[in-house]
Formats: C-alpha cells, sequence, structure tokens
C-alpha cells in the first residue's frame, strides 16, 4: 500500500531524502519545503522515483 518515493531538490535536483507515501489517498506529487545541504538552505523538495 505504500510506496518508497525519494526527494530531490528543486534547485540543484540532487536527491537528499526519502519517505514513504499512500498512493491510494495522495495521487498527486509530494513537495516539501526541506533543508538542502549543497544548497546551503530550505529549498523545495519534490518527489522523485527511487
Amino acid at each position: 500500500m505504500r510506496d518508497l518515493v525519494g526527494l530531490a531538490c528543486d534547485r540543484c535536483k540532487r536527491k537528499n531524502y526519502t519517505t514513504t507515501k499512500n498512493k491510494k489517498r495522495t495521487t498527486d506529487k509530494l513537495e516539501f519545503k526541506k533543508f538542502c545541504g549543497s544548497c546551503r538552505g530550505h529549498t523545495v523538495h519534490k518527489e522523485i522515483r527511487v
């Protein structure tokens, strides 16, 4: 039921985080504002395939 997805920085495109999501309840892509170590700041991270 829950699938593993990765979160990549929108600015530098590096994969920094992994999380799980329920595909039945959340059909659109995840988007969070998280810290990126290479950009050295809080940026938008979008869902990618793992």
